[in-house]
């Protein structure tokens, strides 16, 4: 019964991007709503998780934070402005690249933090 009322919601919203005029958009402002509802869940995710582990990380050298804050930042960075970076092989490469680097800052960081 869940399942057959899940299949009809879909097909409203489907019927409403079809048939209504201006429905593209109404469409649109659906998809930006979900997305920023998702954005608001991951910062709240990371604010959480900040706060259950604030004295490790505050017991982190000066160095580890700025590796980990920067590591941190450039993903989200590269998040954002991955629609830009990715229509050209460069920007792909430099995409591939940055968010490689930032990754293994942010893995040698916890490992690090694990040892101490």
């Amino acid at each position: 019964m869940q399942a057959a009322r899940n299949i009809a919601i879909i097909a409203l919203l489907a019927l409403v991007v079809a048939a209504v005029p201006g429905g593209g958009n109404l469409a649109n402002g659906i998809l930006a709503v979900i997305s920023i509802g998702f954005l608001v869940a991951i910062g709240a995710t990371g604010y959480f998780l900040y706060r259950d582990n604030r004295l490790g990380y505050m017991a982190l050298p000066e160095q580890s934070r700025w590796l980990l804050v920067g590591g941190l930042g450039a993903i989200v960075l590269m998040i954002a402005g991955a629609d830009e970076l990715l229509d050209s092989a460069a920007g792909f490469l430099v995409w591939i690249g940055v968010l490689g680097l930032s990754g293994f800052a942010v893995f040698r960081v916890v490992t690090e933090a694990r040892k101490l």
